[in-house]
């Protein structure tokens, strides 16, 4: 596969940490690739700090459409300051080294094209039971814990009833 890194390509460092047993080794050169799901790391660094295979013989389709078989495991992924676990894909030789866009999505970083760098993604959006009003703060009404004593007692009154009928 062929890349022009004066595409928007880039490289940063880092750390993959063993969660069973916090052995790391850093990747001071890791592609940044939001086009690839999953991050995929040589094998040797991975044994080397005790990763092992969780999933073997997961397939995987490159983007000349090959299938590949590799295995997967776990680690904890640090750049910058920022940290997630994520699963990590046994590279072999010949595979690129990629953090891919699930990690990027875990380590909350996004990619500024422009200056070619991982910044920061800003807050992470949930879900909400109030409409959002753009551009407004939404508070979401607390219950009162005396409200919650109330309601809690109607409950348990109402429970008992139909207990004794």
């Amino acid at each position: 596969m062929h890349y022009d890194f004066d595409m928007g390509l880039f490289h940063v460092g880092c750390k993959i940490i063993n969660p069973a047993n916090s052995k790391s080794a850093v990747v001071a050169k890791i592609l940044v690739d939001t086009g690839a799901e999953s991050t995929r790391i040589n094998s040797s660094i991975l044994d080397k700090i005790g990763i092992e295979p969780r999933k073997k013989d997961l397939q995987f389709q490159m983007a000349k459409g090959e299938i590949i078989a590799r295995s997967v495991g776990y680690a904890v992924l640090q750049v910058n300051k920022s940290e997630t676990v994520d699963e990590v894909v046994f590279a072999q030789k010949g595979d690129l080294q990629l953090l891919g866009a699930r990690a990027l999505e875990g380590l909350n970083l996004k990619v500024d094209s422009r200056t070619k760098r991982l910044v920061a993604a800003g807050p992470i959006v949930v879900a909400t039971a109030v409409p959002p009003r753009f551009g407004q703060l939404v508070r979401v009404p607390v219950i009162e814990k005396k409200q919650q004593r109330l309601t809690q007692k109607k409950k348990s009154g109402r429970a008992a009833a139909k207990r004794a009928k």
